[in-house]
């Protein structure tokens, strides 16, 4: 999918947890790739990703994580968010991911991906995580994301839409032709 003059390094591990605080998922896209990128004097990509449910205004979106609280599992955060739809009838929602490229000077691009859905009324399948089990796309076939198999999910995911922008969003920055 990449140019091969592109390498993917996994996060050095001197670089340890960074704080993901921005009131967005482009912010905290950025200060992730742009941490790496300070450390590494190279471009760095990171993402963030969010579920964001209509009738909650868009949350929990950036809160995602800790939907429940601040140590809350995933299971906590899909068990509070189908207790605050109970009886709801509009269950639509969106996964949205964004993917930064930040280079270490600063310069600063990204991508978005998403994916349109509904939340189920209980949790369905076994493979995935997050809120895969309550996630229903609408471009699928009515099963959530967790009774998906892994290249089902890949081929209409938020994050794969996102990343398959990439190729051409570097050939964009380093003037080369589009892949």
């Amino acid at each position: 999918m990449l140019p091969n003059w592109v390498e993917l390094v996994p996060r050095p591990s001197e670089v340890g947890d960074i704080d993901e605080d921005a009131p967005t998922l482009e912010g905290n896209a950025i200060i992730k790739a742009n941490e790496i990128a300070q450390f590494a004097s190279e471009w760095a990509i990171a993402d963030d990703t969010g579920l964001e449910v209509e009738v909650l205004h868009g949350a929990p979106g950036v809160h995602s994580a800790r939907f429940a609280g601040e140590n809350a599992t995933d299971a906590d955060n899909r068990a509070r968010l189908l207790q605050v739809l109970e009886g709801a009838t509009n269950r639509a929602a969106q996964f949205r991911t964004v993917v930064a490229l930040v280079s270490a000077k600063g310069d600063i691009h990204f991508v978005t991906g998403k994916c349109a859905g509904v939340i189920a009324d209980k949790e369905r399948g076994d493979n995935g995580f997050g809120y895969d089990s309550v996630f229903i796309p609408t471009d699928g076939d009515g099963r959530t994301f967790a009774e998906m198999s892994d290249a089902e999910k890949d081929a209409v995911s938020h994050r794969g839409r996102a990343l398959v922008q990439v190729p051409d969003l570097l050939a964009r920055i380093f003037g080369l032709p589009t892949p």
